[in-house]
């Protein structure tokens, strides 16, 4: 379908290109080099415009947004101080391959080169860590190149996308736009691909699939789920893709992430097929890549050719949309002879992921009581840090996007990105999990959600530390604390004056009163849960690290 339409403005043009976009939500900090554009979204009643406190949470808020709705987050900002605050949300967009695009507000094409106010090369600038960087300087061509910058960040693997407009350019007309819808192509397997895999299988003896982001941006969860249950087949998710498939499903075998426990490591390493499906094989899911040996046979399906033999040599390549190809694998003319190897290493992974009943710390203690209240359908969020290992650990996660996670280890992301999805999905509860170090850094957007009446639920783990950090100096320089050490801050207080509510806990069941309470709120909700510093990883604390590195 397409639309002409004649004598408009650059501005209005691109809030037409939203439009065909179905972009719901626009994120941003104002700006003088843009206001053409956000004087046209003002009079588009569909779209909203979230005026955030910092560019760097703005660009968190729309990547969420992007995972959640599964269309693009849209951010918007004013020239290099904008974008260099925003570039945080760019870099996490594209290793967390989330189609993201950013209009960035230039300079005046009148002063471009001259070193203007505030001005930089902004193609330079993006292009090591965007998808695709575009200056557009001719008003005529500003639909044509929208239009692109949409198709390029959802084709292929998705990502992120920078527009950038000199000023001057936003309140030209344009003589005719034509705005047409953008299909993103799904590619399916050769026939050749789906025989080739089926021959394999039929000689595997300990196969795997990894899943990834691919799977879940093709929206092939069922279609996976159908497969594995077909086949018997054990599942792992790649780092951070935890909704991928369903914890308490008997072909669930474990989360390749930080700090993987020895039995998901041992699973992988027994394989001896593995299928990487709409994975890139990333440091993490790869553990330092040394998870895999040459004497796995790798069949690596994904929608991003690029990403074949980055890391290791497939035997069979398949580029190709995990949705495509799934649909094709159900008719496989294979008898699983795995099924006893394949429940014992999913025993193994109950054993890992089974809570303590009794003597919890209070992370563990945190686990339990959300598994126990909250729905199904929730959705939680988390920055970086080590708390996320007791997440990673413990939570049953269900599927039908019920997690968003920075495979970026960005830190501030977890509650601007929980805005985010709580916009995506109002109807449900949408829970951001942060350390205190990484909560600082972005925590002034909870008064960007009290503003907006966007009523997410903060849990932020109060150590007083860089804990991860504090992690790796006990390691490695035990007992020399430099720079980890973080100051006395009340977050259940600071939550108040940002015109949320705010809990302080320290036991099980002040949490779980607490999180009742934040559960029925209208409001955004930080739950403080103050912290033992000496519980620095799910595997050790630092009297352990002190002590292992003395012996």
């Amino acid at each position: 379908m397409k639309r002409t339409m004649r004598h408009i403005t650059v501005a209005q043009a691109i809030v037409e290109c939203f439009k065909q976009e179905q972009i719901r939500y626009v994120f941003g900090v104002p700006g003088e080099s843009y206001l053409p554009l956000l004087d046209a979204i003002y009079d588009e009643p569909s779209i909203e415009f979230i005026s955030a406190r910092h560019e760097g949470g703005a660009s968190f808020m729309a990547e969420g947004y992007a995972k959640a709705s599964q269309k693009c987050g849209v951010v918007l900002a004013t020239r290099a101080v904008g974008g260099a605050n925003l570039a945080i949300g760019v870099h996490t967009a594209r290793q967390d391959s989330t189609p993201m695009v950013v209009f960035l507000g230039q300079v005046n094409s009148r002063f471009l080169g001259r070193e203007g106010f505030q001005e930089v090369d902004m193609e330079a600038f993006f292009r090591p860590i965007a998808k695709w960087v575009v200056e557009i300087r001719e008003a005529e061509r500003v639909p044509e190149l929208v239009q692109r910058a949409f198709r390029t960040a959802k084709t292929g693997r998705p990502g992120p996308v920078v527009v950038s407009l000199p000023e001057d350019v936003f309140s030209k007309t344009i003589a005719e736009a034509v705005i047409a819808e953008t299909d993103v192509p799904k590619p399916a397997p050769r026939q050749e691909d789906i025989q080739n895999i089926e021959e394999i299988l039929k000689r595997a003896k300990r196969p795997l699939v990894i899943a990834g982001g691919g799977v879940k941006w093709s929206g092939a969860e069922q279609l996976l789920r159908l497969w594995a249950e077909k086949y018997a087949l054990p599942v792992m998710a790649a780092f951070r893709r935890h909704d991928v498939f369903p914890h308490n499903h008997p072909c669930y075998v474990g989360h390749l992430g930080l700090g993987a426990h020895k039995a998901v490591m041992e699973t992988a390493e027994q394989a001896d097929v593995v299928m990487a499906l709409g994975t890139r094989l990333s440091e993490v899911t790869t553990q330092d890549y040394r998870l895999l040996s040459p004497n796995q046979t790798l069949i690596h399906i994904d929608i991003d050719s690029d990403g074949f033999g980055k890391v290791y040599a497939p035997d069979l390549a398949v580029w190709a949309d995990c949705q495509e190809v799934l649909s094709r694998l159900l008719d496989l003319a294979v008898r699983p002879s795995w099924q006893e190897w394949a429940a014992e290493r999913r025993k193994r992974y109950e054993q890992t992921a089974r809570l303590p009943v009794e003597h919890r710390n209070l992370y563990e203690a945190v686990m339990a009581s959300l598994a126990r209240h909250l729905l199904k359908n929730a959705v939680i969020t988390n920055d970086a840090g080590n708390f996320a290992g007791w997440l990673h650990a413990f939570f049953p996660f269900g599927d039908g996007h019920t997690y968003i996670g920075p495979t970026s280890g960005a830190m501030g992301y977890g509650m601007p990105a929980a805005i985010g999805a709580k916009l995506a999905f109002p109807a449900r509860t949408v829970v951001s999990l942060s350390g205190d170090g990484g909560f600082m850094m972005t925590v002034q957007e909870l008064e960007t959600a009290a503003r907006y009446d966007i009523p997410i639920i903060s849990i932020v783990f109060n150590n007083h530390m860089y804990g991860t950090i504090r992690m790796h100096q006990e390691l490695q320089f035990p007992g020399r604390v430099i720079g980890t050490d973080l100051g006395r801050v009340s977050f259940a207080r600071l939550a108040e004056c940002l015109n949320g509510r705010g809990f302080q806990v320290q036991t099980e069941q002040q949490f779980t009163e607490a999180l009742l309470l934040a559960l029925e709120a209208k409001k955004p909700t930080v739950i403080e849960v103050l912290a033992d510093p000496d519980h620095i990883s799910v595997a050790a604390t630092i009297q352990d690290l002190r002590a292992k590195r003395k012996s």
